[in-house]
């Protein structure tokens, strides 16, 4: 495994029509456990419209280039880790590679040392044009020299914790992304979908997918706090 500084800095992607105020918590949280700085790459819901096509998805990686690059200033490893979540941990794969991508070669493997995705649709049936791209061309791990780390969530959908929404709309959505109802997953993505391929893995029990699918997420503290303390060991 590589080794990866604990306090090195920490650039955040998040999901698909959230907003950086929903991660701010968890950079807060990673700054009080040492980290040297996080941050939130803003990205509205418009700029997430705008993903349905290649220049949405160059216009969000060159906001998290800057960042990283601005952070990495900071680091005494000179390295920055990347946290994804949801279509966020789809998106910095290619950021992470030297092959070119939509017009654009980032290379962010020079400077990024750990990707740590956070329910993230990685392997699915059913993709869009671009995320099915991303699975051709930079198939599982596929930088050397970074660490992968990928988080699935196993919600109960009978649990407190689901939402209604959940309840609702779980089965369609692991139909679309697995191929089957009948599959685990975190009230939209399904584990096997998130379980990047030849990545270091975590399957965390009763955990939503968002605060919108239930009321304890990946953010929350206990499984913000065990899914660290995994990507740390």
């Amino acid at each position: 495994m590589t080794s990866v500084d604990p306090q090195q800095p920490v650039v955040i992607l998040g999901g698909f029509l959230i907003t950086e105020e929903a991660y701010q918590p968890m950079a807060d949280w990673l700054m009080e456990q040492g980290v040297i700085a996080a941050e939130v790459v803003p990205v509205s819901r418009y700029d997430w419209l705008l993903t349905s096509w290649g220049f949405g998805w160059i216009r969000v990686l060159d906001r998290v280039d800057d960042a990283v690059k601005r952070l990495q200033a900071k680091s005494q490893s000179g390295h920055v880790t990347l946290i994804g979540h949801s279509s966020g941990g789809v998106m910095l794969r290619p950021y992470l590679s030297d092959q070119t991508f939509q017009g654009r070669c980032f290379g962010g493997a020079a400077r990024c040392n750990r990707l740590i995705s956070l329910g993230s649709p990685h392997q699915a049936l059913r993709a869009t044009p671009l995320r099915a791209m991303v699975d051709r061309c930079f198939p599982g791990c596929h930088e050397q020299g970074v660490d992968y780390v990928a988080i699935a969530g196993d919600l109960d959908l009978e649990s407190s914790n689901a939402s209604s929404f959940s309840r609702r709309s779980a089965k369609g959505s692991y139909r679309g992304i697995a191929g089957s109802e009948q599959v685990r997953g975190d009230g939209l993505v399904p584990v096997k979908s998130a379980l990047l391929r030849d990545a270091r893995q975590l399957i965390q029990a009763d955990t939503a997918h968002g605060g919108f699918f239930g009321s304890v997420w990946y953010a929350s503290p206990a499984r913000l706090e065990a899914w660290w303390r995994f990507a740390l060991d």
